[in-house]
């Protein structure tokens, strides 16, 4: 993000909406379903939610979860931008510890020249999978290693991207393509056009550093509502103008289902619990059919953490998600809100997406 990009968002018309609304998909896999299903479900979102006038459209990154087709960011944002003009397109987030600054800063540049104008890069510094999954992707057993040299990757993959490292640095002879090396175009536009640097967090960690390197933020707040305060608080105290932004801008990612009735939101909403469930005891899959998930015995325990989950994942009928949403934005003060609604159908996903910008009045297609 530069700050003509805020400037425009702030002053962008968005129909009722309390700040510019956006998309994070998972590429949800519903049991029953396939991967290549979930990956066409995902440029029908793409679409939509373009035609319909959300801002962005990230993708994360998760390794060894098999209801999460999203491992390769990358390459799915290369597919979503080959089906849409207009919507930018992004990671939420790349896991920078996970991969070598420089890969990282040409498929982000090859993005970039693919879709001039529309990338962005987010970035997170957890590993977005269980330790041995990203053992095998770094090819190291210190897992701590990559998140505590963090602001040492971030500097690295910011000179590869500007192409700046000063003369006699051992990677000075190496550009990042395509880059700046390659100079501008006769009318003086560099090409490719740099893909903006968000960092992405769930702590407070993320959050002081992006304000003190003058970065936009992102918080997840959908998996950790605990900490979206005290985090978004951190950001601004901490915030320095940079070239990049002169003030702080934060957007949070939220999860979100609508659907035409209610009770099939509860139902979705304990899904989405049960999933996490079995994720956060090592037994990951598919993500649970509803009918599945309603004659699932739960323990006690197992009740109180479905409890605490579901009060955070904003859920109902349209109107009842706008006034989740509404809340929730004058609580945080959030710039942008990303909205990602898990479901086990993609048509379910899709028909929350458009309850929901009918509710704030979005354009229609």
């Amino acid at each position: 993000m530069v700050a003509d990009e805020a400037d425009e968002i702030r002053g962008t018309r968005r129909g009722a909406a309390p700040a510019p609304l956006s998309v994070l998909d998972l590429v949800t896999v519903g049991a029953g379903s396939t991967a290549s299903e979930a990956l066409r479900t995902s440029v029908a979102l793409a679409r939509l939610t373009e035609s319909r006038g959300f801002h962005r459209y990230w993708v994360a990154e998760h390794h060894s979860m098999p209801g999460v087709a999203s491992s390769s960011p990358a390459v799915i944002l290369a597919h979503l931008a080959a089906h849409t003009d207009r919507i930018r397109l992004g990671s939420g987030g790349v896991m920078l510890p996970n991969h070598a600054p420089l890969v990282i800063a040409e498929q982000f540049g090859t993005l970039e020249a693919m879709a001039p104008g529309r990338i962005d890069l987010g970035l997170g510094r957890a590993p977005g999978t269980d330790g041995a999954t990203a053992a095998a992707l770094r090819r190291s057993d210190t897992l701590n290693e990559g998140a505590d040299d963090f602001p040492q990757q971030l500097a690295e993959l910011t000179r590869f991207l500007d192409d700046s490292f000063p003369d006699g640095h051992p990677y000075g002879r190496i550009h990042a393509i395509p880059g700046p090396v390659q100079g501008t175009t006769p009318g003086g536009v560099q090409s490719p056009h740099r893909p903006p640097i968000w960092l992405l967090g769930s702590s407070g960690f993320s959050a002081r550093l992006a304000g003190m390197l003058g970065l936009p933020f992102a918080f997840a707040h959908h998996f950790s509502a605990q900490n979206t305060i005290p985090a978004l608080d951190l950001y601004r105290q901490t915030f320095r103008p940079s070239a990049v932004l002169t003030e702080p801008y934060a957007l949070i990612g939220v999860s979100a289902i609508a659907t035409d009735d209610e009770r099939e939101a509860r139902r979705q909403t304990r899904a989405v619990a049960l999933n996490m469930l079995r994720l956060r005891t090592g037994r990951p899959g598919l993500f649970p059919d509803p009918k599945d998930v309603e004659s699932y015995e739960f323990s006690p325990m197992e009740e109180e953490f479905v409890a605490s989950w579901t009060a955070n994942i904003v859920h109902g009928t349209a109107d009842e998600v706008r006034a989740g949403l509404d809340d929730l934005h004058k609580r945080t003060g959030a710039d942008e809100l990303m909205l990602t609604s898990h479901a086990h159908r993609g048509e379910l996903r899709l028909r929350s997406y458009e309850l929901i910008a009918d509710a704030y009045g979005l354009p229609t297609a």
